[in-house]
């Protein structure tokens, strides 16, 4: 079946249609039977002989087709054969054509030469020896078949290699757009990554601003709500308020900590001051700060832990704030009478703590996501919990800042959850000794001896407040608003401690810090940055500036009177 003309014609045929067709040869000679004795010699299927009777003849003929011989007598009228045979080899299109000479008259060596110098390839003599002109002419036939082949196999090969290099260029051209568009790609991602630090460096910076203007007005509160803690005989309703205020400044001081505890985390800046604790410790700490809202709950705590002490290798403040948020949490999610068990294991070298409840629960599609920034388990706002959705994200940071891991559990809705620390212990014999004593927020301290203390506090209800409580509790105490002023009014009071607020006018408490510092009688005065910064930066900017202590606002009494009890006695009171 012959092929459609739509199709594409295969390279194999075209050189096969090329290579079979018959080689064209031009016969020239002014006696007609010359020519006719040549076409009986060559008949074949591989041959087209194309008559000339003439010089003027052959050129038109050379000039129509393309030859890949030329059998040319000498003698013929008006224009010979050597003349025309100049002509051939001067144009272009036919130089190379090959020429046989035919000739019965011109047969001395002279004419052969100038044969020759014509540009012919052989030089017969006639009448032509048949099976010589055939072996002749079959030599320049193959010869001119495989110039065409040679030709065709270029042309294909220069198709090839345009098509290979405009293949080349296109893959150039998609390389450069690629690199390109890498290029513009990188650099719209390191755009949006510069721009994402940013953003993230300003919401840290708000974070921590917001934290420092929340604090300041939270101190004033708690230490008007302390305050009220000593008066006797207040009426049971004020009492109650007075109790109401207390919590709900707990409960705002630790949503602001936590708050910051997280960003800190996300920037990497959490240290661990790490020493050994015994878990019956860090626990007590934990139950004492989550107490009040157990019990404001209606709910019954069951503590189980082992009977002998449990050494870790932990921040015991870190490690307190893990129980803390999942004893809250669990007071918090289970409605009011519930049961709450904080449950302690030792596993070979590790000790478990599950702090479980039989509360509202955790849907399973929920579980994996608990420990999620801002996750709130669902029907928890219907429930009006409250929480910033931050607290468990902080459990599983500080957990794992602790080698440890943490996991959910929860049968379903309304079934209760569990809460499961896993903590490495120590191995044994490292680091033993004795374990450090963990006291907390409203830890019973020693009460403190009198003493001269200024109050530095540009906030003057948070500086009124604290200093009526301090007053409260026995000491001589003076006030300050800005940090000139605190200077002037130390030279002149020469206390014993300085409660020192950072963000203060006209100097700040890092200036004030230092400048006392250089003064003698100022090396021994105790300076207690009281503050609404609380980030690493800030501490260690405190303790580079001279600071002694450094306390967060709002302040808890009991810290404060810690502090103030293991000082030494006030310079009034030691022998001069």
């Amino acid at each position: 079946m012959s092929a459609s003309s739509d199709e594409p014609t295969r390279p194999g045929a075209v050189l096969s249609t090329i290579f079979d067709a018959p080689i064209n040869i031009l016969i020239v000679d002014d006696e007609p039977k010359n020519l006719t004795v040549l076409e009986t010699l060559l008949d074949g299927p591989g041959y087209r002989l194309v008559r000339a009777e003439s010089a003027d003849q052959a050129l038109l003929a050379l000039v129509a087709e393309e030859f890949a011989l030329l059998i040319l007598d000498v003698r013929m009228p008006g224009m010979n054969g050597f003349e025309l045979a100049q002509i051939i080899k001067g144009r272009k299109k036919t130089a190379r054509v090959p020429i046989i000479f035919l000739t019965a008259y011109y047969n001395e060596d002279q004419h052969v030469l100038e044969g020759y110098g014509s540009g012919a390839v052989d030089y017969l003599q006639k009448p032509v020896n048949a099976p010589v002109l055939r072996s002749k002419v079959a030599v320049f036939a193959e010869l001119h078949r495989k110039s065409r082949e040679v030709e065709v196999s270029n042309r294909a090969l220069l198709a090839e290699v345009t098509e290979r290099r405009r293949a080349e260029e296109q893959l150039r051209e998609m390389n450069e757009n690629l690199d390109r568009l890498v290029g513009e790609r990188t650099r719209a991602l390191e755009q949006l990554e510069a721009e994402l630090r940013e953003a993230s460096r300003r919401k840290d910076e708000f974070i921590a601003t917001l934290a420092h203007e929340l604090r300041n007005p939270l101190a004033p509160v708690r230490n008007a709500a302390q305050l009220l803690q000593h008066q006797e005989a207040i009426p049971a309703e004020a009492q109650q308020a007075r109790d109401v205020i207390a919590r709900q400044v707990r409960v705002m001081a630790r949503l602001i900590d936590d708050l910051m505890d997280v960003s800190r985390i996300n920037q990497g800046r959490i240290e661990l001051r790490r020493e050994r604790v015994d878990l019956a410790s860090v626990v007590e700490l934990a139950v004492e700060s989550s107490r009040p809202g157990i019990l404001e709950s209606g709910h019954e705590l069951a503590l189980r832990l082992p009977d002998v002490p449990v050494a870790l290798d932990a921040d015991s403040i870190r490690l307190s704030q893990v129980f803390v948020n999942l004893l809250s949490n669990a007071a918090k999610y289970t409605d009011r009478g519930g049961r709450i068990e904080l449950v302690a294991e030792v596993h070979d070298a590790e000790v478990r703590i599950a702090v479980s409840d039989n509360g509202i629960g955790i849907p399973a599609n929920e579980l994996p996501n608990v420990f999620a920034m801002f996750a709130q388990v669902e029907g928890a706002l219907t429930r009006s919990r409250g929480g910033l959705g931050i607290g468990l994200t902080l459990v599983k940071h500080l957990v794992e800042l602790h080698g440890g891991r943490v996991e959910a559990q929860s049968a379903g809705v309304g079934r209760g959850s569990a809460f499961v620390v896993t903590l490495p212990l120590p191995p044994p014999g490292e680091g033993a000794g004795a374990t450090a004593e963990v006291r907390g927020e409203g830890s019973t301290a020693e009460a403190c001896r009198p003493m001269k203390i200024l109050v530095v506090d540009d906030h003057r209800d948070g500086a009124e407040s604290m200093s009526a409580l301090l007053t409260m509790q026995g000491h001589e105490v003076r006030m300050a608003h800005d940090g000139q002023a605190a200077l002037a009014a130390a030279g002149e009071f020469r206390p014993d401690v300085m409660l020192l607020d950072i963000g203060l006018p006209l100097l700040s408490g890092y200036e004030v810090c230092r400048l006392l510092r250089e003064q003698p009688w100022g090396r021994q005065i105790t300076v207690v940055a009281l503050t609404g910064w609380g980030n690493q930066e800030a501490v260690k900017k405190g303790e580079e500036a001279g600071f002694d202590h450094h306390l967060v606002k709002p302040v808890d009494e009991a810290v404060l009177v810690a502090i103030l009890a293991g000082l030494p006695p006030p310079t009034s009171q030691l022998d001069r």
